[in-house]
């Protein structure tokens, strides 16, 4: 489909993002930006206590009217997720907690006033009282018998139970010669976009209309779910997306904060704004991550795997998400945890589990990050058990090339890629054999060195059969984008997908000018409001340059078709005889620009040829891969630890990646993601916990209880890509947001295990701080005394 465009801009360059210019220069406009006439600030009054009834509440005197309880907001309907899977659990979400509390952080007030303080002051003054009940803090206190129930409605604390046997699994384990048990566990996590949530809500009476303004990454999904939850028709309901400072999926779902925000703009028809703040959304936001695994390896001596069983514990909270429900990230990890190994045999059971803590949402690699720190850790154990080098036992169990395309034994299509390749070059990339010589001379201050590697898969843009498959209420199918050429022979491009920070506008103007050719200046890309996009189910699952980039590109070349087409005519030639390049249309003899056809269609139409096409210079067009089960980037992360076995400090000396995502539409921005994706993934590794008392009561609410990486802890990572074009979507695109982020945990920490090897000590559990190091060490020397 690409044409002869020598502009330098199209796909595989590497420009600059359009959407810089303004953020950098402090012109972006975020709905903490945003002012009108007679705005008034909402604060949210939010429980103290994890689980908890309702006894009593006392607004305050002569202040009543500004504070809003549930009772106060009858037209609020609760957030329901339903879904197909037999066995699952409906959790009724009330935005405004009704006779219960079941985590620190769930709503109980709202108030209103001209200003945030206010509005806080409001809610310190509104008292609640509460007959507290017994918490549900981990997956353990969940499952237990006769465990308090968050839902008295159900038998048990479970959303859902789900079993996957491929059958051969007792077979293999009679007979392998080596057997591998191991436990695994990762942290609560909170995600952290650069901007929290906020949302701004008012009346249009011209549109007559409610408005919402939200920092999302779903803005036609928040329509759907404000019009169930409100009971207003969705034509009488917009939202639009202004700029938004990072998602990480945290944003990609109903907030009850939208839907109470929106109701009091529908109710009063003012104006009503919320911004997040920071400790907001470390207790109600700490929301991802938490995994425990039982693994049973088997493998043949030379470290084959032979079979594998698992038991998937995650600790889901409180409510089931809208729309992708509490149970997404135990399907998606019982379905990936094999990851891109050869597995003969496989058996897994996962418990959805339901505590007092905040709804559980999917974060930036879903499920992945932890299933791939359990199998990675799993392989370096196997290899252990065999007596070799992990790095070989890796690259034996690893997907060959030869076998591309490859249907896994969870039914995963692997569309195309090298692993073992990619292993190979990080593996050369950190000097895998200098490394082995470094450990064998004692570090002068004391410190070990130790290697680690982590391969995985990550699955973009599933679309259709997959989401269909997990029976949840949203179903992406195609995805369009609309392509107009402008009186002044520009681009507008119009795609339902918002940007959150992906560089869109910028990729998607790359797309078009494939095909048209135009340089990116004379591209816009419009992006992310229900009233003037097509429809899209949004930004999640590395899914946007895939299928609103095929969309754009399939878009684009039908409206070349068009304007060669009245170009031929003005030029009198035949549209065979037109080709596009350099920003013109050519003819046999002649050549004209894109603004002589617009001229000719809006300002011009005698000169129209006879049997023009009435679709006329603007056209939309739908989009999915020709494999709508996702295409499969792929890559190996290799990092070199030094740990101080007196103090558990750990520092990372080299970090790299080999990544492959298709073809690459702007490597800057896929260098970008996969820098923004290590960094988080370190933060994983290393750092981030959000951790409970044993009355579930959040003891990192602040930025000193919650640590980040910063620039100090973090490496220099070292990025080299291959291009394997998937052939199943256009120019061979694959996804690539979420992947720098999945592999971190799995190589840092095999590198601290490799680097306490002399000790014996091993770590299993995620983030590996000093005190965990330690502990490991401790339980090294226990166990080599005993």
């Amino acid at each position: 489909m690409s044409a002869e465009g020598v502009t330098g801009e199209g796909i595989g360059a590497r420009v600059r993002r359009k959407e810089d210019a303004r953020h950098l220069m402090g012109r972006g406009r975020f709905v903490g930006d945003i002012r009108m006439p007679g705005l008034r600030d909402v604060a949210f009054l939010r429980s103290p206590v994890a689980h908890a009834r309702i006894t009593g509440v006392t607004k305050p005197a002569g202040q009543g009217a500004q504070v809003f309880v549930a009772q106060d907001a009858a037209g609020v309907g609760a957030i329901v997720t339903r879904s197909a899977i037999p066995g699952y659990k409906v959790s009724a979400y009330p935005p405004l907690a009704t006779d219960k509390v079941r985590f620190v952080g769930d709503i109980v007030a709202m108030a209103v006033a001209p200003t945030r303080a206010e509005a806080e002051d409001l809610c310190e003054a509104t008292l609640f009282d509460y007959e507290e009940l017994p918490p549900i803090v981990d997956c353990t206190a969940g499952r237990a018998p006769g465990a308090a129930l968050l839902h008295e409605a159900w038998k048990d604390n479970l959303f859902l139970e789900t079993a996957f046997d491929s059958g051969g699994v007792d077979e293999v384990a009679a007979t392998a010669p080596i057997k591998v048990e191991k436990r695994f566990k990762t942290a609560r996590q909170c995600m952290h976009p650069m901007e929290g949530k906020g949302v701004l809500a008012y009346w249009d009476f011209q549109a007559d209309q409610l408005v919402v303004v939200t920092s999302t990454q779903v803005p036609h999904l928040i329509r759907t779910g404000l019009s169930d939850c409100l009971g207003l028709d969705q034509g009488r309901v917009r939202v639009m997306q202004p700029d938004v400072g990072g998602g990480f999926g945290y944003k990609c779902l109903l907030q009850p904060e939208e839907v109470l925000v929106a109701w009091l703009a529908l109710t009063y028809q003012a104006p009503f704004r919320w911004i997040e703040d920071r400790r907001e959304h470390l207790t109600a936001g700490a929301n991802a991550r938490q995994h425990e695994y039982v693994i049973t390896a088997y493998a043949d001596a030379r470290g084959r795997l032979l079979g594998l069983e698992a038991e998937i514990s995650v600790d889901v909270g409180a409510y089931s998400v809208w729309p992708f429900t509490a149970c997404l990230e135990a399907a998606q990890a019982g379905g990936n945890l094999p990851g891109p190994y050869v597995l003969p045999a496989y058996r897994c059971k996962t418990y959805s589990v339901a505590t007092n803590k905040p709804p559980f949402a999917p974060y930036r690699g879903v499920a992945r990050p932890g299933v791939c720190f359990a199998i990675e850790l799993t392989i370096d154990a196997i290899a252990k058990a065999v007596g070799r080098e992990a790095v070989e036992v890796r690259a034996e169990n690893l997907v060959t090339a030869g076998a591309m395309p490859y249907t896994n034994i969870t039914k995963k299509f692997y569309d195309s890629g090298d692993y073992p390749a990619s292993l190979a070059r990080a593996r050369d990339m950190v000097d895998f054999a200098a490394v082995r010589a470094r450990q064998a001379v004692p570090e002068p201050d004391g410190r070990q060195i130790g290697v680690g590697f982590a391969t995985y898969t990550e699955q973009s843009a599933h679309g259709t059969k997959v989401f269909a498959s997990w029976g949840i209420p949203m179903v992406p199918g195609y995805e369009q984008a609309t392509l107009r050429l402008t009186p002044g022979g520009g681009v507008e491009v119009r795609a339902g997908v918002p940007t959150i920070g992906q560089g869109l506008e910028t990729t998607l103007a790359q797309v078009a000018s494939e095909i048209l050719t135009l340089p990116l200046a004379k591209i816009k890309v419009v992006l992310g409001d229900t009233a003037t996009t097509p429809y899209s189910t949004g930004a999640y699952a590395s899914r946007g340059i895939v299928m609103a980039g095929g969309a754009v590109s399939k878009a684009a070349a039908k409206l070349a078709e068009r304007v060669k087409a009245i170009a031929a005519h003005l030029m009198q030639c035949r549209p065979d005889e037109v080709r596009v390049a350099d920003g013109q249309i050519h003819g046999v003899s002649a050549s004209i620009s894109f603004q002589d056809v617009a001229r000719a269609w809006y300002l011009r139409p005698e000169l129209l040829p006879e049997g023009v096409d009435t679709g006329g210079l603007e056209v939309t067009e739908g989009y999915k891969p020709e494999v709508d089960t996702g295409v499969f980037s792929y890559a190996t992360h290799a990092c070199v630890v030094a740990v101080d076995p007196r103090t558990g400090a750990t520092e990372i000396l080299d970090y790299v990646v080999v990544e492959d995502c298709g073809r690459m539409v702007n490597p800057m921005i896929v260098e970008g993601q996969a820098y923004g994706g290590v960094a988080q993934g370190i933060g994983t590794a290393l750092f981030e916990e959000s951790t409970y008392d044993d009355q579930g009561q959040p003891l990192a609410s602040t930025l000193i209880d919650y640590l980040l990486p910063g620039p100090t802890e973090l490496p220099k990572v070292r990025i080299a890509h291959t291009e394997t074009l998937s052939p199943f979507s256009a120019h061979g695109i694959k996804g690539v947001g979420e992947g720098g982020a999945i592999a971190p945990a799995g190589a840092v920490v095999n590198a601290i295990n490799d680097a306490l090897r002399p000790q014996g000590a091993v770590l299993t559990e995620i983030p590996a701080t000093p005190a965990r190091v330690l502990a490991a060490l401790r339980a090294a020397t226990v166990g080599a005394a005993a």
